[in-house]
């Protein structure tokens, strides 16, 4: 075993599951990883197999880094590394980046042999229109997969063909985040023609690629752009509604895949999300390490400002609160990747951005989704009040979900919300095993 900077993935056909952070360079079977892909079968699994990628690194630790950096939650436990985030001082050898870092890269390499092989093959069972949206899948996922790079590190080394052998990638070192930014419109440009224009919450579609082109145009403040997009999706409500109250996409147990939802990871009995056990009591078979903060509490009970939104939190048989979006048992909870009421509330912010007769439009987005929530009309009629009026919604929309920290560091407002004024610590630090193992791979600043 070597520590690798980007994971090889397909050695073997029937081995899907991710070998976090390390490489197998021995012969792992008498099949080559360049006959792995060879037919319609063969395909298919290699495409599950990059959902199961994505799903991995979505299951826990990518969210974590997202809202344990913001200010809703708080760290229960003991562990030291869980507490950086909250304290926005993360060192490179925390694992859970080392774990995210891994996990994405799996993530594009599964991709990766996808893209450079299906394209090719002549098996008369995989018709045209399959290989387009096996292929397109995979450029939508690798495209998710260095969206998620380039927010959470900036800079990145891209990678867009397989890797076969743990020295396949050394020496190549980072891109900015600018080109990383380009590579996933790159990627989103070339999967939307290949992938149908239909409706699957699970698996990508055009729709999906509209979705995450509207949030990657927000990150550029390309806010003509995003409002577009975000209309693109928003405008098929055969398919996509704003569902209330505001837990009917959630609950009951049942409830998966329903019209709130834009793209989700689904799990199973035998593929848990680890979300439950960190965020339940251990009344109901959790730990609890991970739970909504004082602050949070108070305003999310607020029927003014969380209206339904309260069933995000309840009470364990000690009193004490916990949060609820992860709930099932075995833990089979989705992970919701973008729901239309982000598409609503990037149309919002768009609008109002872009300013003048859009700010009633603007003001419009934000009350369908505080409305479904049991929300009287948002008080805000200035662009600075509507802006932040958008911003407090999506604390509380989003609360438990993978947006808090980057709206803040995307927004400028990280120092003023979260005091964090040191503006290297709005990236996280490479993994100290990746800068050890490839000396091209040069640390964040600050680190």
């Amino acid at each position: 075993m070597k520590t690798l900077k980007y994971i090889s993935a397909f050695l073997i056909l029937v081995v899907l599951a991710s070998c976090e952070g390390v490489l197998e360079v021995e012969p792992r079977s008498s099949i080559s990883d360049q006959q792995t892909i060879v037919d319609k079968g063969s395909a298919e699994t290699a495409i599950r197999a990059v959902y199961e990628a994505s799903r991995g690194y979505y299951g826990t630790s990518f969210q974590s880094i997202a809202y344990l950096s913001g200010d809703n939650v708080q760290w229960t436990g003991s562990q030291s590394q869980v507490q950086e985030f909250i304290n926005h001082k993360v060192n490179p050898e925390n694992s859970t980046i080392g774990g995210v870092w891994n996990g994405i890269y799996s993530a594009v390499n599964r991709a990766n042999h996808i893209i450079a092989k299906v394209p090719a093959l002549t098996d008369p069972l995989l018709t045209g229109a399959l290989k387009n949206q096996i292929t397109g899948e995979a450029y939508f996922i690798r495209a998710l997969a260095y969206f998620d790079l380039a927010r959470t590190w900036g800079g990145a080394p891209i990678i867009t063909k397989p890797t076969f052998a743990a020295t396949d990638n050394r020496g190549i070192a980072k891109s900015t985040q600018a080109q990383v930014y380009a590579q996933v419109l790159a990627d989103l440009d070339l999967a939307e023609p290949l992938l149908p224009l239909s409706t699957d919450r699970y698996r990508a579609t055009r729709k999906t690629v509209w979705a995450l082109k509207s949030r990657f145009y927000l990150y550029q403040k390309d806010w003509a752009k995003a409002e577009e997009f975000a209309d693109k999706v928003i405008a098929d409500v055969a398919n996509y509604e704003l569902l209330a109250p505001y837990n009917s996409f959630f609950f009951p147990e049942s409830k998966r895949g329903t019209k709130e939802s834009v793209f989700e990871f689904y799990y199973s009995s035998n593929e848990t999300n680890g979300h439950r056990g960190q965020w339940q009591p251990q009344s109901n078979g959790g730990t609890r390490q991970w739970a909504p903060n004082d602050a949070f509490v108070a305003l999310v009970n607020n029927p003014a400002i969380g209206g339904t939104r309260s069933t995000l939190v309840a009470k364990d048989n000690q009193n004490r609160w916990f949060g609820n979006l992860y709930y099932r048992s075995p833990a089979t909870d989705p992970t919701y990747v973008i729901r239309i009421a982000e598409l609503y509330l990037i149309r919002a912010e768009a609008r109002a951005q872009q300013g003048g007769a859009k700010l009633a439009a603007a003001r419009a987005d934000l009350d369908a989704v505080r409305n479904r929530s049991a929300l009287e009309a948002t008080p805000a009629l200035t662009q600075a009040d509507i802006l932040l009026a958008i911003e407090n919604e999506r604390r509380f929309e989003f609360a438990f979900e993978a947006h808090r920290w980057f709206d803040l560091v995307r927004t400028g407002r990280a120092a003023a919300v979260l005091n964090v004024t040191d503006p290297n610590r709005l990236l996280m630090p490479i993994p100290i095993d990746q800068i050890q193992a490839d000396k091209a791979l040069v640390q964040n600043p600050g680190y």
